[in-house]
């Protein structure tokens, strides 16, 4: 009986830092939400930050390679680790300094992997017609028209075809931190309610046990006197 009280804080203490948790994770998706929105607004400006945030990624994944590679100068790899260090600092620099033709890369380069993988999936889908003929079709046309708008509008599709892409990733991200964080609050309600109601039905059964054993004492108490 000592035990339960603590057993009974802990627990309300770990399900407050969870309920605490699941609400920084909405609060994070409405973030991201937010975000992707205003991208979706202003795909060219979107365009840019996430040119400029590539950048800077890869050349600071470069500067961590060639510390990691300096630290291991004695391995077998140090010249290897240190050359794909220095080629992403290269590219992280060049990203920086010219991210409107970095983004005019990316999008030729993505709209091309729109024709093939739409121009794959549209052969595969009629020479193997298998079960889910319809939509692998669907989805080959839908790469390859993809691919085509892009292409036609090159180099003005790069101002906003990979802002639209990044704000999108934000929006669904958002949306996934959203729906977790609710549905964990949720899930953290019903257990809690459970567990008091359990709580409550054995108390009650305690109470019970201890009056019905209060008054069978008092029958033998009555029938000793007698």
């Amino acid at each position: 009986m000592a035990g339960r009280p603590q057993e009974e804080g802990r627990g309300t203490r770990e399900g407050r830092n969870l309920k605490r948790s699941f609400g920084w994770l909405t609060g994070l998706g409405v973030v991201l939400v937010v975000c992707g929105l205003v991208g979706l607004v202003y795909a060219n400006v979107a365009t840019l930050t996430s040119m400029l945030l590539f950048g800077w990624l890869l050349l600071i994944g470069g500067l961590v390679g060639l510390l990691q590679a300096i630290e291991s100068r004695g391995s077998n790899f140090f010249w290897l680790a240190v050359i794909v260090a220095a080629l992403y600092i290269a590219a992280g620099v060049v990203v920086i300094r010219h991210p409107q033709g970095t983004a005019e890369a990316l999008t030729m380069f993505a709209a091309l992997l729109f024709l093939t993988g739409g121009l794959f999936r549209l052969v595969g889908s009629v020479v193997v017609r298998g079960p889910h003929f319809g939509w692998t079709l669907l989805q080959g046309v839908f790469g390859l028209l993809l691919g085509v708008l892009v292409l036609a509008n090159w180099p003005d599709s790069s101002r906003y075809v990979l802002g639209v892409f990044f704000s999108l990733a934000l929006l669904f991200d958002g949306l996934g931190l959203i729906a977790v964080g609710i549905g964990g609050r949720r899930i953290l309600g019903m257990v809690t309610e459970n567990a008091e109601n359990a709580e409550n039905a054995e108390a009650t059964e305690d109470a019970e046990g201890a009056g019905a054993s209060e008054k069978s004492t008092e029958e033998d108490q009555d029938q000793s006197h007698t």
